[in-house]
């Protein structure tokens, strides 16, 4: 079997395994009580925090622990939505957000007023001039992703947060994709919320954190004070102390890892050279992800036959019900009617990979491809 859609989630490190065992064995303690086992359990949760903090150089005090990348984006963009609605209620986005954005903003326009301007890609591409003609003064948020997580294309965040240093609106960004990949320092990008998720860096499922330099904000989940009062509940310290591990693992070979990534990415792309495709990405994408589309070869047939080749990829993000389904993404980039949106597969590759693997996956692939086409294509 062979593993290629590491951007949907990622196999549990080593270590992460082992401190998820030995925390959930040893450290039972609720993090919250004043006895020994609760101190030593607080101690746990400090030093995660702390560890995950050194990575990205922000304060401690600046993280929230969440479920996931979802939780992260709804707390940042309803908790401060909500609370600041006294200073404006437009929002700024993109089109080619996560469901974890798009369906929030959604609901913050049908249940409470807000207005949100969704911006298109222009020639394939979100700018910061976009953001700038965009803004308002009553404009409160702004949340642009890092990185597409179907595409891989990486947004200008940097531009983005220079620009609403003199504004009011605050700067969310989705960097789910991007934490373990690529160094990110939110405080010198002008970022004020950032959300991950533990599962895209070899670390467990079901936890995250939102990186929060803005105190006023709702609450999603109330009850007791944990998490700066941010979100009640008991911490889940053993997922908690596996994600800090993964992190600061994936951290410590961060350059290694992207430029061996890169080099199963030129391989394959060599072995697959006479063959017909095209990418739907240009330069400034993640190193892991390949997004791309054969003429004429839909892409749910090319899934299930590498599927049962043992190889598995997909057709773009995972979070849409474990269907096949045409991406809004694709669609805001390249319009409704191009038949990219039905032929595009989303190959991501993890330093786990291998080059025997990506040879597999190219001989594969030309075997399938080598075929006559599955329908008319017409990809611009």
């Amino acid at each position: 079997m062979i593993y290629l859609d590491n951007a949907a989630t990622t196999p549990l490190s080593q270590k992460a395994l082992e401190t998820l065992l030995s925390v959930s064995q040893e450290v039972f303690g609720n993090p919250s009580s004043i006895h020994s086992f609760g101190r030593k359990a607080n101690q746990i949760l400090r030093q995660a925090r702390q560890d995950i903090a050194q990575v990205l150089k922000v304060n401690p005090d600046h993280l929230i622990f969440t479920s996931g990348g979802s939780e992260a984006d709804n707390l940042a963009i309803k908790g401060y939505a909500l609370a600041n609605q006294d200073k404006g209620k437009h929002l700024i986005t993109t089109a080619i957000e996560h469901h974890a954005v798009l369906h929030t903003m959604d609901y913050l326009e049908k249940r409470f007023g807000f207005e949100v301007t969704y911006l298109q890609p222009i020639n394939q591409q979100i700018t910061a001039q976009q953001v700038k003609e965009a803004l308002r003064p009553d404009t409160i948020l702004v949340s642009v992703m890092y990185a597409n997580n179907e595409t891989g294309h990486l947004l200008p965040i940097q531009e983005i947060g220079d620009l609403l240093r003199d504004h009011q609106a605050v700067f969310h960004v989705d960097a789910v994709q991007v934490l373990g990949k690529l160094p990110v320092f939110p405080a010198e990008l002008g970022i004020d919320f950032l959300a991950a998720s533990a599962h895209k860096f070899h670390g467990p499922k079901g936890v995250g954190f939102l990186y929060s330099k803005e105190a006023k904000m709702d609450s999603l989940i109330h009850g007791g004070k944990q998490e700066g009062q941010h979100r009640a509940g008991t911490e889940n310290l053993p997922a908690i102390a596996a994600m800090a591990a993964a992190l600061k693992e994936e951290y410590a070979q961060v350059a290694e890892h992207a430029d061996y990534i890169q080099t199963l990415k030129e391989q394959f792309l060599t072995e697959i050279a006479d063959l017909d495709y095209y990418l739907n990405q240009d330069q400034g994408a993640l190193p892991h992800i390949l997004n791309m589309g054969f003429p004429g070869h839909l892409n749910e047939q090319i899934l299930m036959r590498l599927d049962l080749a043992g190889i598995a990829i997909s057709s773009g993000s995972a979070c849409t019900a474990g269907v096949v389904q045409k991406s809004h993404v694709l669609e805001a980039l390249y319009g409704k009617d191009s038949a990219r949106l039905s032929e595009a597969i989303r190959i991501s590759f993890s330093e786990l990979n291998t080059p025997e693997e990506i040879t597999k996956l190219s001989q594969t692939i030309k075997e399938i491809i080598g075929g006559a086409p599955t329908w008319h294509s017409n990809h611009q």
